[in-house]
């Protein structure tokens, strides 16, 4: 099924449109706490606690039972409002439920736009992990918009712009330059944030068609979450949760650091890109003793293979190798380096 990108500041126009064109028996919204707001009066809704600590079996659960008792059916639609969380895992709901209810996503954040809510990825964490279970299923139209951001903090506006970043790294040197001068404190060009958002998934748009249930070339959507996802659970295991976008920010440096060490990546684009990171992430706190612990989560990571660390790396930008294997030195190095830059 090929999934509808639909570009828009009328987002009720265009959804009232969807509905009334799709001939279901119901609609039902799935929304988190913040959202629930921009659902239409009097809409059945399925409110979902806040935050990551939210995706979540139990969740997902929660959701299947307000299924059933709504009466949802396979001729229903499912209304996924939200960030990642709620795209993720209201997207395997229903994916899920009686095989498979047509879902649409509507992104509330800039991360929903340019990752979660595109590509077909639904899931949820388990045993620590992220998205340790999902199921690729496409929602059969994603609705964009960036008349949402204007309320978001600005720490979700730069978690999402890491995603961006990484869409640039594998496609467009220029593109890449540009963002590194993004000024978070600028007020927001709906027309122009608009068009960006509209190039960038075109970048993944275009690599999920070629590999959509990422035997290959999809892996390269990977760029700095091996490392990534490494730092987000470790943070999960302390109760201190880091946003999405951070941890891969983080995971950008790294991996950018051994694209350096083994395939000659240019220093000047790590320095560029690492310097952005420092100046507008904040830090996460760990030393060489958390190392053994990361290195154990990236060999448990679903990227991986057979307990080996694998991540995707770069020759230059837009030159892309997936499944690059990471030995332990490696790896060590690229987090000393990554300290040393960040001043941890």
């Amino acid at each position: 099924m090929k999934q509808n990108l639909i570009f828009t500041n009328d987002v009720e126009g265009v959804l009232q449109r969807l509905i009334a064109d799709g001939g279901h028996n119901m609609t039902v919204w799935v929304a988190d706490v913040n959202t629930s707001r921009f659902v239409p009066n009097n809409a059945p809704v399925i409110t979902l606690p806040n935050g990551d600590e939210s995706k979540s079996l139990e969740t997902v659960c929660r959701v299947w039972n307000e299924m059933e008792r709504m009466g949802v059916t396979r001729h229903s639609l499912i209304i996924n409002l939200g960030g990642g969380m709620v795209t993720d895992l209201g997207g395997f709901a229903a994916a899920t439920f009686k095989r498979g209810v047509r879902f649409i996503n509507v992104p509330t954040t800039l991360l929903g736009a340019v990752d979660a809510a595109v590509g077909g990825k639904t899931g949820f964490n388990y045993n620590g992990l992220k998205n340790e279970i999902g199921a690729f299923a496409l929602a059969s139209d994603v609705v964009i918009s960036t008349r949402y951001f204007d309320t978001l903090p600005i720490e979700e506006m730069k978690s999402g712009f890491a995603e961006v970043i990484k869409h640039a790294m594998l496609s467009d040197h220029g593109e890449f330059l540009r963002l590194l001068n993004h000024n978070f404190n600028a007020p927001i060009v709906h027309d122009d944030l608009l068009e960006r958002l509209r190039h960038s998934v075109q970048v993944k748009v275009d690599i999920v068609a070629r590999d959509p249930n990422e035997q290959g070339e999809r892996k390269a959507l990977n760029l700095g979450h091996t490392v990534g996802h490494a730092f987000e659970s470790l943070a999960m295991r302390r109760d201190t949760p880091v946003p999405h976008g951070y941890a891969v920010a983080w995971g950008l440096v790294t991996e950018a650091v051994l694209s350096h060490l083994l395939l000659k990546f240019p220093s000047e684009d790590v320095h560029s890109l690492g310097n952005f990171v420092r100046d507008n992430y904040r830090d996460f706190p760990f030393t060489c003793d958390d190392y053994d612990e990361l290195l154990d989560l990236m060999r448990h990571d679903k990227k991986s293979r057979d307990g080996e660390i694998t991540c995707t790396l770069l020759n230059t930008i837009g030159n892309y190798h997936v499944d690059q294997a990471i030995t332990h030195g490696d790896m060590t190095a690229a987090l000393d380096i990554l300290r040393d830059h960040l001043g941890l």
